[in-house]
């Protein structure tokens, strides 16, 4: 099936010389070349760190088959994660601030592509393409007529200058102009990485905030279904913070929910939020459930009288059951799924795992691992895979999916430095 893994070895590809090693070069010859090693970048809602995905490719567009060379997660310095939270949340800024954050997280990128590549022993000069997604700042979605509103930061040109590769980035903005939601963009990777014959799947990614792709037996990429189900990790994290008075950025391993004890109460009282009813497609961000949401519902359990465990707990019963409800209400009248198999940071967190295989049960829960898919590198793979379908000249969004009027070309391309 296209997108699975290749057996072969990889060989370091021969430093470009001659007519094709100007600024131009990974990009205008990229169609002529059989294989393709392309990395991926990608820095979730949560802000915790870079995942860096080398992948190799061969062949193009939807029928290219793919080898997972390495993965890296580089951890963001804790004042960099601190500046995009203010960032993201602000309801106000200087434009320099934006400025100055969008050259750091160029500059932040460009050491983890140049870290994952030395631990494989490539040259930068091997490499085709840099896919990256950026770290989103503001999303916003459409509200009646008007387009929906999506910014990511992380400089591309600086990017590209300080690695010397062609770099894919700004991939939600042509979605969003051709009147999609800009989200969930993963969906053509997940089809084309997981779909199947023998069973009807959802694919759920645990980021920070929580969204789900759905892949019924035998369809075909116009029977897929994808939306955000709402909050993720974003709201675990910040309940965690605010439990430990700031020295934990997240409950490690879920601890802390599985000592608590959640509220059915106040579990209702949150989903009565109109969101989890709006029929997809859908999106979200930390605009709707962000601190501000997170510190609701602090105060909410304060106010009955919950312990800081019970409220974090609580808070995974939510995620749980925002999934489980869009899941019923959205993909049962479709037919329901057979299994879901999760990704994302929110696979390591034991309790939230729990809650969702007693809630979505019959349907199997599995971590994305089951079918040869990293849970933490997904979304590095797929921004990789969409800059490979981008400088292929193949759209990358599903209409299905974001709403879109048509299925567009994503990105913007930024020239890598001549050598």
């Amino acid at each position: 099936m296209p997108g699975s893994a290749s057996n072969r070895t990889l060989k370091p590809r021969a430093r470009r010389s001659g007519p094709g090693a100007d600024a131009l070069a990974g990009v205008r010859d990229y169609l002529a070349r059989p294989t393709h090693l392309v990395v991926g970048l990608m820095t979730g809602t949560s802000a915790d760190a870079v995942d860096a995905a080398l992948v190799r490719f061969e062949g193009l567009g939807l029928d290219a088959t793919h080898t997972l060379v390495r993965y890296r997660q580089s951890p963001l310095e804790a004042a960099l994660r601190r500046e995009i939270l203010e960032v993201a949340s602000a309801a106000t800024l200087p434009p320099e601030r934006l400025m100055r954050l969008d050259a750091a997280l160029g500059a932040c990128y460009a050491a983890a592509v140049l870290e994952l590549l030395a631990d494989v022993g490539l040259e930068p000069a091997t490499i085709d393409a840099i896919g990256c997604h950026g770290q989103t700042v503001r999303h916003v979605a459409r509200d009646g007529s008007s387009r929906a509103l999506t910014l990511q930061i992380g400089s591309a040109a600086v990017l590209a200058e300080d690695t010397g590769i062609p770099v894919v980035s700004d991939f939600r903005t042509r979605d969003t102009a051709s009147g999609g939601e800009g989200a969930p963009l993963v969906p053509l990777a997940d089809w084309w990485l997981c779909r199947s014959r023998e069973e009807s799947r959802a694919l759920l990614n645990l980021g920070g905030m929580a969204n789900l792709t759905f892949l019924p037996k035998g369809g075909a990429l116009a029977d897929l279904l994808a939306f955000d189900t709402g909050p993720g990790n974003a709201v675990i994290d910040a309940l965690a913070a605010l439990a430990s008075d700031g020295e934990a950025q997240h409950d490690a391993g879920g601890a802390r929910a599985l000592r608590g004890r959640a509220s059915s109460d106040l579990v209702r009282e949150l989903l009565a939020d109109p969101f989890f009813r709006q029929p997809p497609p859908r999106s979200t961000g930390r605009e709707r459930f962000g601190e501000a949401w997170a510190r609701d519902l602090w105060a909410r359990g304060s106010a009955l009288g919950l312990e800081p465990d019970d409220r974090l707990a609580t808070a995974v019963e939510l995620v749980a059951a925002s999934v489980a409800d869009a899941v019923e209400r959205f993909l049962a009248p479709r037919g329901g799924v057979d299994a879901v198999y999760a990704s994302g940071g929110g696979v390591h967190n034991a309790a939230l795992m729990a809650a969702l295989a007693r809630r979505l049960s019959p349907a199997r829960l599995a971590s994305s691992e089951a079918l040869g898919v990293p849970p933490d590198g997904k979304e590095a793979l797929a921004f990789a895979f969409l800059a490979h379908q981008t400088l292929c000249g193949r759209p990358g969004n599903v209409p299905a999916a974001t709403g879109a009027e048509h299925a567009v070309v994503l990105g913007h391309i930024t020239p890598g430095r001549a050598r």
